[in-house]
This record gives structure tokens, sequence and C-alpha cells, in this order.
């Protein structure tokens, strides 16, 4: 009887002992570059509509040669809370067209905090692309802009 019960007790402590470790989870995030980060095209941000944006912009691609569009540790904007865009454009002036699409346009992503974010992007950018565009879509305000070279 006496080894039934040390028996027990003894899975009794190896079981809570055991059930109380935590597993490491590790996650990798693929909306950042892997390995170096190539700069192709670089900028700075221009604030418009008196909204204080500023910030270093970078172009490239990480060793795997995914694109991404990446916002300095610099970066600043009011109301970096989900409702400012970004935009990879042909001039420095947002020009939507709502009912065909502007093939001078290219969304890239939303602005949720500020300081350094990366965005992926499916595809390597066209040539043609040769500004960042800040645009507030709910106040149809520009945020700001820079000229990448």
């Amino acid at each position: 009887m006496t080894h039934k019960i040390l028996f027990s007790l003894l899975f009794a402590i190896t079981m809570f002992a055991t059930s109380c470790t935590k597993e490491e989870i590790v996650t990798v995030d693929s909306s950042l570059p892997s390995g170096a980060f190539t700069v192709s095209k670089t900028g700075n941000i221009t604030a418009q509509s008196d909204t204080g944006s500023k910030g270093k912009v970078e172009v490239g691609k990480d060793a795997s040669a995914v694109n991404f569009v990446k916002l300095g540790s610099d970066f600043t904007t009011v109301l970096a809370t989900g409702t400012v865009s970004v935009y990879l454009s042909t001039s420095a002036t947002f020009k939507a067209d709502p009912g065909k699409g502007n093939p001078d346009l290219k969304l890239i992503g939303i602005i949720s905090k500020n300081g350094e974010q990366y965005f992926k992007m499916t595809t390597a950018p066209e040539a043609k692309f040769t500004h960042l565009i800040l645009w507030c879509g709910s106040a149809n305000v520009p945020f700001g802009y820079a000229m990448l070279q």
C-alpha cells in the first residue's frame, strides 16, 4: 500500500513538473527582410498639410530577393494609427481615379505606428515609380512625399 501511495505521489509530482514547462515557440516574421537589406533607392519625406511627417525612406531587397519599402527609425507622422497609406507614385502628387484605378499609383501598405517599419512587396517596383506618397484617405489629405533616387 505504501508503494502505491509513494508511486502515485511521485507520478503526480512528475506530471506537475513536466506540465508546467513551456515549449519554446519560434515565430518567423515574413514581413521583415531575411539577411542583408540592399538599398536600390532612397529619399527623405517632405511634410505636407502641417503633419510634421519626416524620415528616411528606402526601397530595396533582402538576401532572398524579396522587395521591401522601409521607413527609417526616424520616421514620424501624425495619426500613425492606420489611417495613413503608403503609395509608390510617378509624381509627388496623389492622383486617384476611383472609377478606373491609376496605373501611376501603387498601394504599398498602411502605417500603424511611427518609427522603423518594412512593407513587403509581392513584385519588384517598376522603374516608373519615382516617389513615395503618404496619403490619409479618410481625410483626403496628403501627409508627405519623398523623391526616390
